[in-house]
């Protein structure tokens, strides 16, 4: 079997790791540098680093022969996702979704979109943590008086916090640190800035939700949940189950 991962996930890595344990040769996408790093030292791992294009993508599958594509990229990364199925179908070859197991809430506001998040805290008042990433920043500064409202908690890579910086960030407010938090580092967080809100994703276990949930619970912050996009797809033993029978 000649397999493609594209690993911009936890999952991703561990599924990597896990398969190349097994004897099983691998090659693993990923977007950045950084995510590179990630990527445990093995000989049974190449690594393909930067962002693609479906038509580049296609030519990656094509130049290399590969059979089987298994896409565990973020479950936000809706677009990436897209561009990956539409390649594999192109190329006629077997497509693998990961999906990332959801973990069930009962407080927090649920949006549907970082806009529709930006738009509520327009309408009231306090400090605000963002954890939703880099990407969507820009969004946040229709916030009246963003600049001393927002806390962006991001990657530690010079060109995000440089587009931080761009977009007026500054100071204490760019918190560059690679997560996922515990409970009691989140609350620690929400406490020292007096977080009257949080943003997130509904990231799963792997991404560290429950334990913001747990800590903005515990400071008293209320949560704003920008819900995931639904999609299909195979759980991380069903995908390990099916790669090692082949």
């Amino acid at each position: 079997m000649n397999l493609l991962i594209f690993a911009g996930t936890t999952e991703g890595r561990m599924l990597s790791e896990q398969l190349a344990n097994l004897g099983i040769s691998v090659s693993v996408s990923v977007a950045t540098e950084y995510g590179k790093q990630l990527l445990p030292e093995s000989d049974n791992i190449s690594v393909l680093s930067g962002r693609m294009t479906q038509e580049q993508m296609e030519q990656i599958i094509k130049t290399n022969r590969f059979d089987c594509v298994v896409d565990a990229t973020h479950p936000y990364a809706v677009e990436v996702t897209q561009n990956i199925k539409q390649a594999c179908a192109q190329q006629e070859i077997t497509y693998l979704r990961l999906r990332r197991k959801s973990e069930l809430w009962e407080d927090g506001i649920v949006v549907n979109s970082a806009k529709q998040a930006a738009e509520y805290l327009n309408q009231v008042t306090g400090i605000i943590l963002l954890t939703t990433g880099s990407k969507e920043l820009p969004v946040f500064t229709a916030i009246t008086d963003y600049q001393q409202r927002c806390y962006a908690r991001v990657l530690p890579l010079a060109q995000v916090v440089q587009q931080c910086q761009d977009l007026g960030f500054s100071g204490n407010h760019i918190i560059a640190m690679q997560g996922p938090f515990s409970e009691d580092f989140n609350y620690a967080m929400l406490k020292q800035i007096n977080a009257a809100y949080l943003v997130t994703k509904e990231s799963g276990k792997a991404g560290g939700f429950s334990e913001k949930m747990r800590a903005a619970q515990r400071a008293g912050t209320k949560v704003i949940v920008i819900a995931r996009p639904s999609e299909d797809g195979l759980d991380y033993d069903t995908i390990l189950k099916q790669l090692t029978e082949r």
